[in-house]
């Protein structure tokens, strides 16, 4: 076979081997809890999945920490952190995994002065080493949130 034969049977294989893994995607919906306007359609459909598991990796979507039982974030900012990583724990365990499979972590914080707060809160959630994690000041956040997270997790070969 020519080089160029060879790329294109290549390119040919690893497009299957996409197509395959794609349509092997596990997705997750959102729990039930409020959301802030434009997040859902006429129907109350989420206009994203709360996670996408690819293969051993799982993708995380953003989420705020809104408190179910009002509809708002919580006046404690340290309350708030609890809802949103106790939401965060719910999905990796959806999955089959745990906070300790986080590998990458990124929060949003409408307040920069919450990092220490935020921080005292997070580090009850793992047992081993913390995740890789980026804390961005992001002014206004949806439904005037504390925070907004997402992350990714890859399952361990244990």
């Amino acid at each position: 076979m020519r080089p160029l034969e060879i790329a294109v049977l290549v390119s040919l294989a690893c497009a299957s081997s996409a197509s395959a893994e794609q349509a092997s995607n596990r997705h997750f919906a959102m729990e039930a809890r409020p959301l802030p306007a434009g997040a859902v359609n006429a129907t109350g459909v989420p206009a994203f999945s709360a996670a996408v598991m690819a293969g051993d990796t799982l993708y995380i979507s953003g989420s705020t920490d809104i408190d179910p039982a009002t509809g708002k974030p919580p006046v404690d900012p340290k309350v708030g952190a609890k809802l949103i990583l106790d939401g965060m724990k719910r999905t990796v365990e959806r999955a089959g995994m745990t906070m300790d499979d986080l590998v990458w972590v990124q929060v949003f914080a409408s307040d920069l002065s919450n990092y220490a707060t935020f921080n005292e809160v997070y580090r009850t959630y793992f047992k081993g080493p913390l995740p890789a994690r980026a804390f961005l000041g992001a002014g206004s956040l949806l439904a005037n949130s504390h925070y907004e997270v997402m992350g990714v997790a890859v399952k361990s070969k244990k």
